[in-house]
């Protein structure tokens, strides 16, 4: 019962984190800040965490791991480019709908990582968006796609799904649903032959 307790205070403390992170910036956060959040003191945290870089570690590569895994996946699926596209195109919506202030942290604040985190951070994304990359050449080649520059295609959505983070919330006046669909109209339609 008692590790139940530390992993769910483990936890809360990352969501705090990221969502700290996110509003603060990680340099402008501070131990302290993250304690207060939580109702703890923050010397008390240290016996759930190690360090405010152990944080951010966490938070970055929970979001690196949760896009690789997911690009794994997708790969192997037995169906067309364009529909691998979309399945990638909904995790990224999904995750920041779900765990916004996790992306935005792995997004904006992953240049604080240290040493071999910060390399290891810096090749997964890499990885990953070669993986996203060649799928748009594979849709281009198989005559699904329009015949576009991979990388304009590829950081034109990946940039058009970011902002997801920064202004989606209910109450807005559309759905996470609505939300997806109509992205996947914009960018599929103008890409999709």
């Amino acid at each position: 019962m008692a590790k139940k307790v530390k992993n769910n205070r483990r936890q809360l403390i990352l969501e705090e984190a990221a969502k700290l992170f996110k509003a603060k910036g990680f340099g402008g956060t501070s131990m302290r800040d993250l304690g207060a959040q939580v109702g703890m003191e923050a010397a008390s945290m240290y016996n759930h965490i190690n360090s405010k870089d152990e944080i951010l570690e966490i938070i970055c590569f929970h979001v690196s791991d949760t896009y690789v895994s997911q690009l794994a996946q997708i790969e192997q699926m037995n169906t067309t480019y364009v529909e691998k596209i979309k399945a990638l195109i909904h995790l990224h919506i999904r995750l920041m709908i779900e765990d916004g202030a996790a992306v935005s942290v792995a997004n904006n604040d992953w240049k604080y990582l240290t040493n071999d985190k910060l390399e290891a951070f810096k090749e997964a994304r890499k990885n990953y968006e070669k993986g996203f990359a060649a799928l748009i050449e594979q849709g281009i080649a198989a005559g699904e796609l329009q015949p576009v520059n991979t990388s304009v295609a590829l950081f034109t959505i990946l940039s058009a799904v970011r902002w997801v983070e920064l202004w989606y919330r209910p109450g807005r006046g559309i759905t996470a649903e609505e939300l997806e669909e109509n992205i996947m109209t914009l960018l599929l339609n103008g890409i999709a032959k």
